[in-house]
């Protein structure tokens, strides 16, 4: 199944989460938070200005966003938990290596 959102909506794949603290203590599913770092699978085509006019996303396939803790609707497409949000939704996009891991020493 191949899906599409609308408008200015994307779909995120939430980045993975930690299991251990950096002190090495091991995090229970049920203690962990939804991870506010994750991939865009999918965008829209973009919203429309007061005009009619197609306003183009600022995001594409493959981004690294920040986004909001409660934002969007939680789905499940062939398997797989993504979520759907608006671009307004979206705080950034991450440049570069991923800013959440660090360098273990």
């Amino acid at each position: 199944m191949k899906f599409r959102p609308l408008h200015d909506r994307v779909l995120v794949r939430r980045s993975a989460e930690e299991e251990r603290t950096a002190g090495g203590i091991i995090i229970p599913d049920t203690a962990k938070e939804k991870p506010m770092e994750g991939e865009i699978v999918s965008v829209g085509p973009g919203a429309r200005n007061d005009k009619g006019e197609l306003i183009a996303p600022e995001v594409k396939a493959g981004d690294r966003v920040l986004f909001g803790k409660y934002a969007g609707t939680d789905v499940t497409i062939e398997g797989e938990d993504l979520v759907i949000i608006k671009e307004s939704d979206v705080m950034g996009i991450i440049e570069g290596k991923s800013a959440s891991k660090k360098k273990a020493a």
